[in-house]
């Protein structure tokens, strides 16, 4: 059963890829194979019970991710339908094309490690939108957001949900130390595919979309004060998430509701002297049917799709083939990224966990080889690096890049032949630094 759950999730993984080509919403596709692999599940043998419990342990995390995404693009629509984003952009002057690349993946990769890498691409699709109209152009920056972003939430213990789970798990329990040890190779990862565009573009100008507004934007503007206290509003709402959780311990989602809650009463309350059909589109009702749903029934699929690999033990079989066969923990972790483009890096971040112990300092004391797996060792830092950059390397191998893909419509064989190699000359020049300045 283990090969048709594998054969489906190819079968599956190439319907997405060739999207455009069979003309099959990739939504659809990532729906069925999500739920054929756990129909194979059930029909392997086990038991129900046991399937049950899996499911929805699976489906607990899952929704975490989809409240989370839903959350996040309502208060950035919401902002962006108060015109909040033009206190950015207005200050973003120049139009050459490879200054505002440097500025805007400048500004991905700290947002990134502040907010997160979903929320930030979020974020940014958001702006690329008001600032670049010709849509290669436009989907080249958004390749680069995907890889700034991933690049960012590496070194924060906020900035990307497999950091999270090691430094909330206890193996990168010294968040200053992990933000010092990683920063500088995340900050290459980035700034090397940013210097071969920089080389390889012939420059230019890019053209700004021609801002149309209906008739209601002049019966009833946003006032600027308006644009300005939506847009601080929404990005302190999004700042607070990573506070929230750290004070209560409760999933991000639980901040992202909390904030999109007090977004939500304050533009009622700012805007309850408008008649009904003016506020309309300034408000969360109005906003929520502008939300693509698609790109949320995408996540539910892919990420069904990989529970199922992980509960039929597949992932956990590739972790333990390559510490039989690779050994090096250097080598492990590079191969580990390299499978987190293919696969959800979650899954794969889990069974790392599960297959090396946390050392102790009464343990290295008996084997002194058992250090880079003491908490902030080698091997952790190195893994949080490897599984958050190297999902970089395909535009579903992140949920940065899966939310990038499913706002933008971005082909996924464009991609790979536009920004792939880009992101892999990234990942792979990063990880040499943290090799040279750790090994």
């Amino acid at each position: 059963m283990e090969i048709f759950v594998i054969v489906v999730f190819v079968l599956g993984y190439a319907a997405i890829a060739m999207e455009h080509s069979i003309k099959i919403d990739k939504a659809a596709s990532a729906l069925i194979t999500g739920v054929l692999c756990w129909t194979l599940y059930v029909m392997s043998g086990a038991e129900h019970h046991v399937v049950e419990e899996g499911l929805l342990h699976h489906i607990g995390e899952i929704s975490n991710i989809l409240f989370f995404l839903m959350g996040a693009m309502t208060i950035v629509e919401l902002v962006d339908a108060h015109e909040g984003f033009s206190v950015i952009t207005d200050r973003i002057k120049t139009k050459k094309i490879v200054p505002l690349l440097w500025i805007l993946c400048t500004l991905t990769f700290f947002f990134s490690a502040m907010l997160d890498n979903l929320t930030t691409s979020i974020v940014m699709i958001s702006l690329l939108r008001k600032l670049i109209k010709e849509k290669e152009l436009r989907w080249l920056f958004a390749g680069m957001v995907v890889i700034s972003a991933n690049a960012g939430g590496a070194w924060s213990p906020i900035g990307d949900v497999t950091t999270t789970m090691l430094w909330i798990k206890g193996q990168l329990p010294y968040v200053p130390d992990m933000i010092v040890k990683l920063i500088i190779p995340s900050l290459v990862a980035m700034i090397v595919p940013l210097i071969i565009l920089s080389i390889t573009m012939k420059g230019g100008e890019a053209e700004r979309p021609q801002i149309s507004e209906g008739a209601e934007h002049y019966l009833n503007p946003t006032t600027p004060g308006e644009r300005k206290a939506i847009f601080i509003i929404g990005v302190l709402g999004l700042l607070f998430v990573p506070v929230f959780k750290t004070l209560t311990h409760l999933q991000p989602f639980m901040g992202m509701m909390l904030s999109l809650g007090v977004i939500w009463t304050v533009t009622e309350i700012l805007h309850r002297s408008k008649n009904k059909e003016h506020k309309h589109d300034l408000s969360v009702i109005g906003v929520l049917q502008k939300i693509d749903t698609a790109s949320v029934f995408f996540f539910l699929g892919i990420l069904l799709a990989v529970s199922g690999l992980q509960e039929f033990g597949l992932l956990k079989e590739v972790s333990g083939w390559l510490d039989k066969t690779v050994g090096n923990i250097f080598a492990i972790n590079v191969a580990i990224g390299f499978l987190s483009s293919i696969v959800d890096n979650v899954p794969l971040v889990a069974a790392a966990q599960g297959m090396y112990e946390t050392a102790t300092e009464q343990m290295v004391a008996g084997n002194a080889e058992l250090a880079n797996f003491l908490p902030n060792g080698t091997f952790w830092l190195f893994l949080a690096y490897c599984a958050g950059v190297g999902g970089s390397a395909l535009i579903i191998g992140s949920a940065a890049g899966v939310a990038v893909m499913g706002l933008e419509r971005i082909d996924f064989f464009w991609y790979m032949k536009k920004i792939s190699l880009l992101a892999i000359a990234g990942y792979l020049a990063g990880a040499g630094v943290f090799y040279l300045m750790y090994a």
